[in-house]
């Protein structure tokens, strides 16, 4: 059954269409190979530059120079907010979902890990540990960026927040993704309408409400599962907007993010990423996921890190970055 609330319909209708959801500018640049890819870079650069938001800080204190994409192994961390228009939280929203993708220049692959939201984490800006999605409402990406850097001890060099609007329109710009729904399910929809969106067990191909519904969800499983949902979510994104059946949908895609999207990521860097889609070996994205315990403190739920299995994590993109090697960054510059 497919339903999707009037409110949000309305909404859709009055208010400006964004730009793209990516975990790098894949789609973006792949419609370059098109014959109206000079257009299409033209409108996607504009609506880039609407969303450019800079951080605090220039770059990371865990980096000795400024990275460059083109030329060394970067990350990049995707905060999917908890807002909408019903909730209006702003900047004051938590984080909903939070996913930090590695990029290794030499290899052209990509290292992409689930945070889960409840993850009891020592956060900087608030000086105790606490669920790291309240990170976002106390200081924004910037203090969501150093509390990850907090806890995996590697440099976060750019950022890319959305709200569920942004997430919704990319989705239905690309005609639906096709997923696994691992249950049948009842959820609410953008506008916290109850059992708005149902879906019955099985492959099927979601509409943007569904997939945020079939992601946000986590009534019969945990954090864990809902991160690899998540995971799998945006592979197929990525999946569908690489697909040539997806080319002539760019034009709608492209005008999927802006006023529900902000990141530092400037064009020019974006198009540095190019590559890993071009990659003769294809896509190459190993999904990873930070194991842990349910927990409460105080009465309160959180998700307790495994400590072991978070220095393995660790070690893993570490090498993927490869900060083992100092030089290497200073070298490509």
């Amino acid at each position: 059954m497919r339903t999707q609330s009037r409110i949000t319909q309305k909404k859709k209708k009055k208010r400006k269409k964004l730009l793209i959801l990516v975990l790098t500018p894949i789609l973006l640049l792949i419609a370059g190979a098109t014959t109206y890819g000079a257009f299409l870079m033209k409108k996607a650069e504009s609506v880039v530059e609407q969303s450019y938001e800079p951080l605090k800080k220039v770059k990371s204190e865990k980096r000795e120079v400024v990275v460059n994409p083109k030329n060394d192994n970067t990350s990049i961390l995707f905060i999917g907010i908890d807002d909408s228009g019903s909730r209006n939280y702003s900047e004051s929203a938590r984080s909903d979902a939070l996913m930090l993708a590695t990029f290794n220049e030499e290899d052209k692959s990509i290292k992409l890990l689930s945070i889960p939201r409840d993850s009891y984490v020592y956060i900087p800006d608030k000086g105790n540990r606490d669920k790291i999605n309240h990170a976002h409402a106390i200081g924004g990406p910037d203090a969501t960026i150093e509390t990850v850097e907090e806890l995996l001890d590697i440099p976060v060099d750019y950022y890319v927040r959305m709200n569920f609007y942004a997430f919704i329109d990319v989705v239905d710009a690309l005609d639906g993704i096709e997923v696994e729904v691992p249950y049948n399910l009842s959820e609410k929809d953008t506008e916290d309408n109850r059992g708005a969106i149902r879906l019955q067990k099985g492959l099927q191909t979601l509409n943007g409400e569904e997939a945020l519904a079939l992601a946000r969800t986590r009534k019969k499983d945990n954090d864990m599962e809902r991160g690899k949902r998540q995971q799998e979510i945006l592979k197929a994104i990525i999946k569908k907007g690489a697909s040539v059946n997806a080319l002539t949908k760019y034009t709608d895609v492209i005008e999927a993010v802006g006023d529900n999207m902000k990141t530092n990521l400037k064009f020019s860097e974006m198009k540095a990423f190019v590559g890993y889609a071009a990659s003769t070996s294809g896509l190459d994205i190993e999904t990873l996921q930070l194991a842990g315990t349910d927990s409460k403190i105080g009465g309160v739920y959180y998700y307790q890190l495994d400590e072991e299995a978070l220095e393995q994590t660790k070690a893993i993109l570490k090498t993927h970055l490869d900060l083992n090697n100092p030089e290497v960054a200073q070298e490509n510059n």
